[in-house]
This record gives C-alpha cells, structure tokens and sequence, in this order.
C-alpha cells in the first residue's frame, strides 16, 4: 500500500501532508516554493510509494472556483500528463486556513512565529485537507 499526499496549493507557497504507509495517520511533510513543487513531488514519489495525490480544490464560500482554481487546474494537467500512474483527486479545502490558524494557536504556537512562518499554516491546511480526505473516505 502506498502513502497519500495531499498538497494546499498557493500562488507562492504549497503546503504539503502525507500519510504513513499504512494510511493511519496523516502529518505536515514540508512547505515548498510553488515554482518548486512538481521537482519535489516527483523526487518523493522516487523515494516513496505514494498511490494517490489529494489536490485542495480552492473553492470560495458561494462553491464557486476561487482565483487560485486556474493555476491549480494548470499542474494538475501538467502532472496528469507526466505521471499518469499517480493520480490526482480534487478535495473541498475550504475553512483549511482558518482551521490551521486555530490548531496553531490551540497547540500554543507563540503569535511572532505565527506571522514569521506562513508555510507553516500552508503545511497544517495540507494536513487539515489529508484528514479530512480520508475521515471522508474511512480510513
């Protein structure tokens, strides 16, 4: 069985989560520069078994696309073209921010490291989205 990655897709930043091989548990992996997301994807898909990418469908509060939407749908083709063997499903990452912020704030992160590192709140709403992915699909 391989891992699931779950990836909240920004213009600058992407957060990035993982399971473990047995699917029990997802954590944080890393916060990636987006330019260099696909290089990082395709190192870890080398080193790890990874069977399925769970993408945060950006979505405003009406449903409809939010302007991040474009730019995902952009590497999920280019990724889709490269790498058919790993496929990409879509996830409602709505509220993931706002989530992420208050588990900080819940686990005592101090509020200066809060505003100092934003790819941590990317790297949580990764996470966020791979829990709820899989509480959504029974695992």
């Amino acid at each position: 069985m391989g891992r699931i990655i779950a990836i909240d897709y920004g213009k600058k930043r992407t957060g990035i989560a993982v399971t473990d091989p047995l699917r029990i548990i997802a954590n944080g992996l890393a916060t990636v520069s987006t330019p260099e997301l696909y290089a990082f994807l395709q190192e870890y898909i080398q080193r790890e078994k990874v069977d399925l990418i769970v993408m945060g469908k950006p979505t405003q509060l009406s449903g409809k696309p939010s302007e991040n939407m474009g730019r995902v749908e952009q590497f999920v083709l280019r990724w889709k073209k490269a790498c058919p063997s790993v496929p990409i499903e879509y996830y409602d990452e709505r509220f993931t921010s706002a989530l992420a912020h208050q588990a900080m704030i819940s686990g005592g992160v101090k509020k200066k490291v809060r505003r100092q590192d934003k790819g941590l709140v990317d790297e949580i709403s990764a996470t966020i989205i791979l829990q709820d992915f899989m509480r959504s699909k029974g695992m």
